[in-house]
């Protein structure tokens, strides 16, 4: 035998083996000149025009002769026997091309003349390249003529061989009349992972499979933000969900979650401040409806409208948020109607986020009742087939071949009439690579919210250009034991208060502070110096619980 390589891939012609030759094809031409024992090579389209130009040292006889592009035999008088009237008989022109001219001797090269290599005797030596047919291969076997390897012509005695060619599962899915059919796996799939499922790593080199037809159900993309797993959700899935309202972390996010036609009502969940006097402060508890932007360009706003409280109905406000405002929100909603997944999909455009409320009775375990958050993502068409092991042929599952396509060869094994049961297939855990690799490919795929803005300068964005710190009051000092008695409240530094004034529209009633540091006896409160801001409840509750964890 003898080792060769194909396509970068080293491959073993082993002592038996059986090569089913379909063409030969000439790949170059190794020419050689006789006197300097120099070689060059020449194209299978060599016709003497272009690369070779003619050269003005030519012997006499063969400039009447001899076209520039033909070959004639050299009047060699030594052991090369000059074969000119046999190597023109019949051919009616002065020279041979270049596959007339290797077609005109059996194996023993004869010394040629070509004016367009040079004036001495050449040797042509074909390359040649042998396309054939093996047992179990998928792809023709190229094989050049210069491997050193013995063969023996079989054709007689070997016309009942039939060469058996593998198939992928990708090519079974265009052969629906050869359904079902047993198979046999020849090459495991390549490449990353796929799914989580425990079938997956079963499906390597000799395992036997059942494969019965295509699978008519979609699938849905999905996310679980708490947990960072992802699962693909067949459309046979029997759970039952309920929509979530959907959480935004800054503006930004809000403008990605708007939807044409569709009002967004949100709350705010965390304290948001303002920035100078274009921008209120967000309070937790203000509840906004976002209706569109505004603007181009850097200068681009959301605008709000914020609702006021249940005593004052009717009235609000309009807000024009920038898309870097921070804080947080929260989708009001209020339907707690139970849904299934293409009912769910009727209704709610894609992407949103639900809630297993109800688990897929089928399942021993379903893995989603189990998740606060699931968000589904996109809806995919992608083809499956159902197949099964022999040695479990009840138990199905679904596989994608475009995606976990691997080498097999089908049988002529009997194969169960009924399908089997892919209940393990309603939910598939996605590996994280392949997820964010199908995320990638999708066409259709949720876009990813806006580039951020850039962030405003450091210098001269707060109220009468200075810093945005620069407002926060100084901490006070230890105030002399001679000069105030000892306060109920230990003073604490001043506290950014949630909003600004009134300017901006409606105003939370001020509640109650009971006590507030300006009225320390010792401290005026109109001096310039020590401004101090009013403690509310809520802080004075946390300064009694630290009182009573760390006693003074």
């Amino acid at each position: 035998g003898s080792v060769y390589e194909i396509s970068g891939n080293e491959c073993c012609l082993s002592t038996g083996d059986l090569l089913k030759v379909m063409a030969v094809a000439l790949q170059k031409v190794i020419c050689e000149d006789t006197e300097t024992g120099q070689t060059m090579e020449l194209p299978p389209t060599f016709k003497g025009e272009q690369g070779y130009p003619a050269r003005p040292l030519q012997p006499p006889w063969a400039q009447p002769h001899c076209p520039t592009g033909l070959f004639q035999p050299a009047p060699a008088p030594g052991p090369y026997p000059t074969l000119r009237g046999l190597f023109l008989k019949g051919t009616g022109q002065q020279g041979l091309t270049l596959h007339q001219a290797l077609g005109r001797w059996d194996r023993q090269p004869q010394p040629l003349l070509c004016p367009a290599i040079g004036p001495h005797a050449l040797l042509l030596h074909p390359v040649y390249e042998v396309h054939a047919t093996m047992h179990l291969r998928r792809d023709t076997v190229k094989i050049p003529s210069t491997l050193e390897v013995d063969v023996e012509d079989v054709t007689e005695a070997a016309q009942h061989i039939h060469f058996a060619r593998p198939l992928l599962l990708s090519e079974v899915l265009g052969m629906e009349a050869a359904l079902p059919a047993q198979a046999e796996i020849l090459e495991g799939p390549s490449g990353p992972a796929v799914f989580e499922s425990a079938w997956v790593p079963r499906l390597r080199r000799g395992q036997r499979l059942q494969l019965h037809g295509h699978s008519h159900a979609w699938r849905v993309l999905a996310s679980a933000p708490s947990s960072g797993r992802h699962f693909l959700l067949s459309s046979t899935y029997q759970g039952r969900f309920r929509q979530r309202p959907r959480q935004f972390k800054g503006v930004q996010e809000l403008v990605a979650g708007l939807r044409p036609g569709r009002p967004l009502r949100v709350v705010v969940t965390q304290d948001c401040e303002g920035q100078g006097e274009d921008v209120p402060p967000l309070c937790m508890g203000d509840r906004l409806e976002a209706r569109g932007l505004q603007g181009n360009g850097p200068g681009t706003r959301l605008l709000c409208h914020r609702h006021g409280g249940e005593e004052e109905e009717g009235e609000g406000e309009e807000l024009l948020l920038p898309l870097g405002l921070g804080g947080g929100f929260v989708e009001e909603a209020c339907d707690s109607k139970k849904y299934g997944l293409a009912e769910l999909l009727e209704q709610q455009p894609l992407p949103c986020e639900v809630r297993v409320v109800a688990p897929d009775p089928g399942l021993e375990r379903d893995a989603l009742g189990a998740l606060p958050a699931l968000r589904l993502e996109a809806r995919l068409d992608q083809p499956f087939l159902v197949g099964s092991f022999c040695e479990e042929p009840e138990e199905g599952f679904e596989i994608p071949p475009r995606w976990l396509d691997l080498s097999l060869q089908l049988s002529e094994g009997p194969v169960h009439p009924p399908a089997p049961c892919t209940r393990r297939s309603r939910v598939e855990e996605l590996t994280e690579a392949f997820y964010y690799r199908l995320l990638a490919q999708l066409p259709g795929s949720p876009a990813p919210p806006p580039p951020r803005p850039p962030k405003p300068a450091q210098a001269g964005t707060g109220p009468g250009g200075r810093h945005p710190s620069a407002h926060r009051p100084p901490v006070p000092g230890p105030l002399p034991m001679s000069a105030c008695p000892a306060p109920p409240l230990l003073p604490l530094p001043a506290l950014p208060q949630p909003s600004t004034p009134s300017q901006y529209g409606r105003r939370r009633p001020p509640r109650d502070a009971g006590c507030a540091l300006s009225s320390f006896p010792g401290i005026d409160s109109n001096s310039t110096e020590h401004d101090y801001e009013t403690v509310d409840d809520n802080v004075q509750k946390t300064i009694r619980k630290m009182q009573a964890i760390f006693p003074f």
